[in-house]
């Protein structure tokens, strides 16, 4: 890194790159865990379906009200945070360039924590937007600066190791659900409160108006929901099924954004200021750079394409398709991981897969998300980067074809034995996942030149947005669409009389108790023939399908990677940036 024959004045150049730069001596491993940390925080975005349950539940608490938001509705949380995370880095790459990484990394540290406490405005308002635009906006630009800060620089400081350096940059992201389901769950927990229990269902006069369900009370009729031995199965609080109080209650979604909003500030803004960047001509001690042999063979290149020149060639937009793909096969599925894991085997295997476990399966996807970034990217040191994602498409599509035959034979068959191989499969899955993550930016440096890898990067980042739209909005609508032919099934099997009893509606009212939450799948198959099979566990077939075939087009495009032409190469114009190549 370049500095200036003498610092920047001005009240922010504390921040600037020119006054972070290392003294002789400075031991470059000093900074890993700097990004490491400021990723462990964006990171648990990824555990955002612990709290899919209680924002869902806001209202009713125990069960879903009528009020109360849908899954699509706040899966798309999720996606939109995603979204601005692309978008954000698109731009922050090259101002990275210019400003360098703590001042990026102090700006995400207030844009991540403050979109906390603007989302939990929004719970206690109950107003949708106030969460999009604090978690999603606010906090997904959070994501963005704080991603794209580290990883130029360690490439940097690893000139000898890129993969291992994008790798460390990256995977305190794939961990931060890690650490963060098990405190979001367990702070969802300490700050919720049981609504109001007025008895067993038997025990309480019910009313059903426009497929809403009320309760008679001496003070008149009272919104409430019933909530089935399946429901409160589902909680982390002790509850009795019965009838509760609507508006009652808290989930403890609002307190719980608070605490995190306040821990990841000070977190972020602890490990920004331990930035430093290396000084111009600095390489590591004893290194030799690549020969020319060893640098063709693994298509690497000396030279540098220009941020804006790297938009014109192929091979950008072939790895935003390699990107794009990978992450859209997986992204969609990590949105609603407990959600999955709890409809696949939630009523096949009970007594194993409770609320507890599935927060357990979204902690075990962080883990071995983040373990997967630092060895795949690490393998791709000797491997090279193409072999590398050749590993993921091949690997993944036969992972995700395996999840339809492991539902199915669960659903028939209750055996533990499917749960294991699940388990297996989807943790493979998520290593890929990760490590598409943690290798792409070694192999645009390979590709492209180190010069603006920071920017080209955050350009490629774009593909992550276009994923979180596509992978959430692929797995919510074929989804949804399964559940509403399930729904319909087993409505035409239950007998019309126990349906006009247990839900105080005809069944040719099933749409309008359907939108109203009163009528569900695990609520049908309580009235539903002796025999029948519960279809929760094939809700996800169709999604796994169509992510297989993403894979398949990836693989191809990955394929199709060259060299880049020698017309695309450009001078250097910045040459105190390619200094520790």
């Amino acid at each position: 890194m370049a500095t200036s024959s003498r610092p920047k004045g001005g009240p922010f150049a504390f921040l600037m790159k020119d006054n972070i730069v290392a003294r002789e001596g400075f031991n470059r491993w000093l900074v890993p865990p700097a990004s490491i940390a400021i990723h462990l925080c964006i990171g648990s975005v990824y555990a955002w379906s612990v709290f899919n349950p209680a924002l869902t539940k806001e209202l009713g608490v125990v069960a879903s009200a009528a009020g109360d938001w849908s899954l699509g509705s706040v899966v798309w949380i999720f996606s939109v945070a995603i979204v601005f995370l692309g978008l954000t880095a698109a731009f922050a790459g090259k101002w990275l360039e210019d400003v360098g990484p703590r001042c990026v990394g102090v700006v995400a540290a207030f844009c991540w924590g403050g979109g906390f406490l603007v989302g939990s405005i929004g719970i206690v308002t109950h107003q949708l937007w106030l969460i999009y635009l604090g978690y999603g906006v606010i906090g997904g630009a959070g994501l963005g600066l704080g991603y794209v800060s580290p990883v130029s620089t360690l490439i940097r400081w690893f000139p000898d190791r890129r993969g291992m350096a994008t790798g460390m940059a990256i995977m305190g992201f794939g961990g931060g659900a890690m650490i963060g389901a098990p405190l979001i769950s367990f702070f969802l927990s300490l700050y919720s409160v049981p609504p109001t229990y007025l008895g067993p269902v038997d025990s309480v006069q019910l009313v059903t108006e426009n497929g809403i369900r009320y309760a008679e009370t001496p003070t008149g009729n009272v919104e409430v929901v019933v909530a089935s031995a399946a429901d409160v199965a589902k909680l982390d609080i002790a509850a009795d099924p019965g009838v509760y109080v609507v508006g009652t209650g808290s989930t403890g979604a609002a307190q719980t954004f608070v605490t995190f909003g306040i821990i990841y500030f000070v977190v972020m803004m602890i490990a920004a200021f331990s930035y430093r960047v290396p000084r111009e001509g600095w390489k590591p001690a004893g290194w030799t750079p690549p020969t020319e042999e060893a640098s063709r063979r693994q298509m690497i290149t000396k030279r540098h394409v220009h941020i804006d020149q790297a938009l014109k060639t192929p091979q950008f937009w072939l790895l935003w398709v390699v990107l794009c793909f990978n992450v859209t096969a997986g992204i969609g599925v990590i949105g609603v991981a407990k959600t999955m894991m709890t409809d696949i085997f939630g009523s096949a295997l009970p007594l194993i897969v409770t609320a507890a476990f599935a927060s357990t399966f979204v902690l075990m996807i962080s883990f071995f998300n983040m373990v997967g970034r630092f060895f795949w990217a690490s393998t791709s040191d000797y491997i090279g980067r193409k072999n590398t994602y050749h590993c993921f498409f091949v690997l993944g599509t036969l992972l995700y074809l395996s999840i339809p035959v492991l539902a199915s034979a669960v659903a028939t068959d209750p055996s533990v034995m499917w749960l294991i191989l699940f388990y297996i499969a989807t943790m493979i899955i998520f290593t890929m996942y990760g490590g598409g993550f943690a290798t792409i930016p070694a192999y645009l440096a390979d590709v492209f030149g180190t010069l603006h890898v920071g920017g080209i990067h955050g350009r490629l980042l774009t593909a992550w947005s276009t994923a979180g739209v596509l992978g959430p909005f692929a797995i919510t609508y074929l989804r949804n669409m399964s559940r509403d032919s399930a729904i319909s099934d087993l409505a035409s099997k239950v007998d019309p009389s126990a349906f006009q009893e247990r839900f105080g509606a005809p069944l040719s009212q099933l749409d309008q108790l359907v939108s109203a939450n009163t009528v569900t799948i695990s609520r049908l198959m309580e009235i539903a023939p002796a025999g029948t099979v519960d279809p929760t566990s094939s809700l996800y077939n169709t999604t796994m399908f169509a992510m297989a075939a993403l894979l398949v087009i990836a693989f191809f495009a990955n394929l199709m990677v060259r060299p880049v032409s020698e017309h695309h190469y450009v001078e250097n114009t910045h040459k105190s940036l390619s200094a520790a190549e």
